[in-house]
């Protein structure tokens, strides 16, 4: 029961940052214009360009858009960066040459899907994957002061191999606040969870999933796989509403 609810609450995290990356650019554009009211939640350094290792320090976080999310990773020096990242390919080969070679947007996302990942090393160029870089910038976010540079660079080092993915609750932002922070955190999935909870809370969703229920009892018809859910469903959204 608990897999089939974290299997459903990732795909429903999937589809929210869907959302959310489609209206990101408008929002920009307003925020730019001076409309929509309030700032950004938190400020962000300029995007360091791509491969200038002589300006991060061993230790530094660093973090770059991918696909849906944005995506951290702990540099290590010698323009070395150590990251979580999904990756389908070890599903279906061996050979360690094809598996090193950068992971594309195609295969990060299909490691998502199959919970297949590895905290590996990789050049700041094919960690960046051609986006600008920032650094650090969630240390002011986290609100916890940063481990020194060398512990965190070795924690980072320490945990290089093949590890379990989760969206929700293992991914790599938790990586890299447990290395530069000592607390595995995510505030991705932390907002998503407050996204979650705002829905829960409002009520107008219970009288939607009972409708729903009701059509889908009017169309299949009366049975435990449509009844249970009808009612079921809007009574545990009422409770924790």
């Amino acid at each position: 029961m608990l897999d089939t609810l974290t299997f459903l609450l990732e795909k429903l995290f999937l589809l929210a940052h869907i959302k959310l990356s489609s209206l990101l650019s408008p929002l920009r554009r307003e925020r730019a214009g001076g409309g929509g009211g309030g700032g950004p939640e938190r400020e962000e350094a300029p995007p360091q360009p791509a491969g200038a290792p002589q300006k991060l320090q061993r230790g530094d976080l660093l973090e770059v858009p991918r696909t849906l999310f944005i995506h951290f990773g702990i540099y290590l020096g010698d323009n070395r960066v150590a990251h979580l990242i999904p990756d389908v390919l070890p599903a279906f080969t061996t050979d360690t040459k094809q598996i090193q070679e950068m992971v594309t947007n195609t295969r990060l996302l299909l490691g998502v899907l199959s919970k297949r990942a590895s905290i590996r090393v990789d050049s700041v160029e094919d960690f960046a994957y051609g986006a600008g870089i920032l650094l650090n910038a969630m240390d002011r976010a986290v609100g916890r002061s940063a481990l020194p540079g060398e512990e965190v660079a070795r924690r980072a080092e320490l945990l290089v191999g093949s590890v379990s993915y989760s969206l929700l609750w293992n991914n790599c932002e938790h990586f890299v606040t447990y290395c530069r922070y000592g607390t595995a955190q995510s505030l991705q999935t932390d907002q998503f969870c407050e996204w979650l909870k705002s829905l829960i809370r409002d009520q107008r969703n219970v009288v939607l999933t009972a409708l729903m229920g009701l059509m889908s009892m009017l169309c299949l018809g009366i049975s435990s796989s449509t009844a249970l859910p009808t009612f079921l469903i809007p009574f545990t959204l009422w409770m924790a509403s």
